[in-house]
């Protein structure tokens, strides 16, 4: 366990961007990137991001913001602002009512930002990270003035948009000899061991989302997590993937729901019409989130559910986290008997 005021165990351009003491950003979760997670994630010394499409309204939003600046006893968190063209959400007026609440930390996801949306965050003096699925798109949002950027790979749970080919560690590998800018990387992240690993290969940070669905803190019904507790590496399945009514694939739970789409798409239907009695974001969010009926619903969710052996406080999976990637290091410097005499 970390000793209290203990210098932290990694300085990276994405600690120093968020001021926070981990290089660990947490994964939008829809329904469940609210006020409690966000707020869990950053307490633990990460940076987290409320969803606003998850807000049905304006007043709903703003009451998430509020609670957060509760619960994180005033330190600064983030909001995710969907820039996807299906989002229904007024973006500038979520933008104000964040920048109003103190919001200063800002993720972008779906489209390159427009200038007028980093203009504005810029103007307020804020920090804007755009999400991409590929090197492609982060080097277009460096052009564009973004600040960072985070680099999903294929293994990712949920929408690793046209990205169903890259791995994460080898898309942060290569985005390493191209970024100027600092990028964080994620899909598949669940230890420490991996956390390392991305340091290692140049990211700035590792974005992790799959490992934390089963925290203490996510407001999800208990059974849906110890679904998700139970869960291996292969209970999870991709559909949607080529060319498809969704624009891309998307990583989820291996249950009914998911089942159905997969045989709806080997019979052949086409256009969102044939599935839009599965895809309604509600389904998840009541059906399971709320009710418990883990059968019900697109439940995003990455192989790295294989890592989560229980329900616990948030803070105690961070720390986990933080002291497997201390112990991989000091395993990698025993490999290393030049340093490891000069320590000695």
């Amino acid at each position: 366990m970390t000793e209290p005021g203990a210098p932290p165990l990694f300085r990276t351009r994405i600690t120093e961007l968020f001021g926070i003491r981990h290089p660990i950003l947490a994964g939008g979760l829809m329904w469940l990137s609210d006020a409690p997670y966000v707020a869990a994630v950053v307490n633990a010394g990460g940076m987290g991001f409320i969803t606003s499409r998850s807000s049905a309204t304006l007043p709903e939003f703003e009451a998430q913001l509020a609670r957060c600046r509760a619960l994180t006893d005033g330190r600064s968190f983030g909001v995710n602002l969907s820039t996807s063209r299906h989002t229904t959400v007024p973006l500038m007026t979520y933008l104000a009512a964040a920048l109003d609440h103190g919001v200063r930390f800002f993720e972008t996801a779906g489209r390159a930002p427009a200038d007028d949306l980093i203009a504005a965050i810029r103007n307020a003096g804020g920090v804007v990270i755009h999400k991409v699925p590929l090197l492609r798109h982060a080097m277009t949002a460096e052009r564009l003035g973004v600040d960072a950027v985070a680099l999903v790979g294929m293994e990712c749970g949920g929408h690793p948009g046209a990205n169903t080919d890259m791995p994460a560690m080898l898309g942060g590998a290569i985005a390493a000899g191209r970024l100027r800018i600092p990028y964080a990387i994620g899909g598949g992240i669940g230890t420490g061991r991996q956390l390392l690993a991305a340091l290692a290969l140049g990211a700035d940070a590792a974005v992790i989302g799959t490992r934390f669905l089963a925290a203490a803190e996510v407001t999800a019904h208990d059974a849906y997590k110890q679904r998700v507790v139970a869960a291996g590496e292969d209970d999870n399945l991709v559909a949607f993937a080529g060319n498809t009514p969704m624009g891309g694939a998307w990583r989820v739970m291996a249950n009914g729901t998911a089942r159905e789409i997969r045989r709806r798409q080997a019979e052949g239907l086409d256009g969102f019409d044939a599935y839009a009695d599965l895809l309604k974001g509600t389904l998840s969010r009541d059906a399971c989130y709320r009710d418990g009926d883990t059968e019900s619903g697109m439940l995003s969710m990455g192989a790295a559910a294989c890592f989560i052996d229980r329900v616990e406080p948030m803070a105690a999976i961070i720390e986990t986290i933080i002291a497997e990637a201390a112990a991989c290091r000091a395993r990698l410097d025993r490999l290393m008997p030049e340093m490891a005499a000069a320590i000695a």
